[in-house]
């Protein structure tokens, strides 16, 4: 699904960040890293972040149902 470029910016911009704070929380600094291991790593962030979006549509979706009690 394509995201618009808006959305994928923001999404971008927050998996850095959560990229930098997992990094720093390792005890390690970005520079310890190569160009390539940074970029899975913000990958994965987006890829969580993504997720967490889905999940919490889904939920949404089922509430307005009502289907919250048998979730």
């Amino acid at each position: 699904m394509k995201l618009p470029k808006k959305l994928r910016n923001s999404i971008r911009e927050k998996a850095i960040s959560r990229a930098r704070t997992r990094i720093l929380i390792a005890g390690r600094t970005p520079e310890n890293f190569s160009q390539e291991e940074l970029e899975v790593i913000v990958r994965e962030e987006e890829d969580n972040i993504k997720n967490n979006y889905k999940e919490k549509g889904l939920l949404a979706l089922a509430a307005l149902l009502g289907l919250g009690w048998w979730i």
